[in-house]
């Protein structure tokens, strides 16, 4: 099966995913093979240590100049079975990634999955990278609640306590980058009103 994302075709194998980064033809030829370079390796770098650090992800088996080949996770997407358990444990996993220095960049619910295993698995690398700053943490984070107010309305108040209670567990820096997430929102909704 072949899924095409915005940065790369992801063809899915009966025990491994690959993803392959595709040229950009509105970039310079030299500059888009440099960059897709540096992003494959990036992100599998990225996955790798995520899982050091702690947070159940694919296994990388092999990585060349544009194509990642990993480990396929077989089970269920979490945005079809969400509670409040799991999203305390996926609070758990961020806080894991940034006390790492890992931002995911785009952390939603249909970027983890439930195993076959009953883990829980942090997927799509694809936008990831290294910052330790507060500000890009809580834009981490507040992609996160974004995700529950779009995809999940009805329960979006005690997926996002659930979530800060496994947040907090694991970060100690957790209310700072949460008071972050709150700012983010607000500076949202005042350009929303401006423009209205």
């Amino acid at each position: 099966m072949l899924i095409r994302c915005a940065e790369a075709v992801v063809e899915i194998r009966e025990d491994v995913v690959i993803k392959r980064r595709i040229p950009k033809k509105y970039r310079l030829s030299a500059l888009d093979e440099r960059l897709r370079r540096e992003r494959t390796k990036t992100e599998a770098k990225i996955i790798s240590e995520a899982r050091r650090n702690g947070v159940p992800t694919p296994i990388i088996f092999d990585v060349n100049d544009y194509e990642i080949v990993m480990e396929r996770i077989k089970g269920r997407l979490a945005r079809d079975a969400l509670n409040e358990e799991l999203s305390e444990k996926i609070g758990e996993m961020m806080a894991k990634l940034h006390k790492a220095g890992i931002i995911h960049g785009d952390l939603t619910t249909s970027n983890v999955i439930i195993g076959d295993d009953n883990r829980i698995y942090l997927i799509d690398f694809g936008l990831s990278f290294y910052d330790s700053s507060t500000e890009a943490r809580g834009v981490d984070v507040h992609v996160f609640f974004q995700c529950l107010r779009a995809s999940h309305t009805e329960r979006e108040s005690e997926l996002k306590r659930a979530f800060v209670r496994g947040y907090k567990r694991f970060f100690a820096d957790a209310d700072a980058v949460l008071r972050r997430a709150e700012e983010i929102e607000r500076r949202g909704r005042f350009v929303e009103r401006r423009g209205a």
